[in-house]
């Protein structure tokens, strides 16, 4: 089974940044699918971004298109988020997400990612 962690969650003003990373170990297939969701209490999940570690495919929420870049590194064990320009509504607990692509290229934030890292709480002040 493998593990992920998420780290560089913070509290930043409206109009700032954050780079949030995910840590990947333990997974036995190189072509995953990656993804980071948030999450408010009260509210459901919501994906925000993924992609195909096979590639350089990503997919966005409309919410965060133009303002957030999801990025892997070279050797596929990290997935960055940088935000950009970041407004209060994006607060929330950020998850790192993974599942196997089963050789599809494809990565929607709707599939059922199956492993999750523990969360870091980003916090957009007005």
């Amino acid at each position: 089974q493998g593990r992920l962690v998420e780290t560089g969650g913070g509290s930043v003003e409206a109009g700032g940044s954050l780079k949030l990373s995910c840590a990947a170990s333990g997974f036995r297939y190189s072509s995953d699918c990656m993804a980071w969701f948030r999450q408010v209490p009260g509210k459901e999940r919501e994906g925000v971004a993924s992609t195909w570690l096979g590639g350089t495919s990503s997919w966005y929420a409309d919410s965060v298109q133009g303002r957030f870049t999801i990025s892997q590194s070279g050797a596929k064990d990290m997935v960055f988020l940088q935000m950009n320009n970041m407004k209060p509504e994006d607060t929330g607990m950020y998850y790192c997400a993974r599942r196997r692509s089963y050789g599809s290229r494809t990565c929607s934030l709707t599939d059922n990612y199956n492993s999750w890292g523990q969360g870091t709480q980003v916090t957009v002040s007005s």
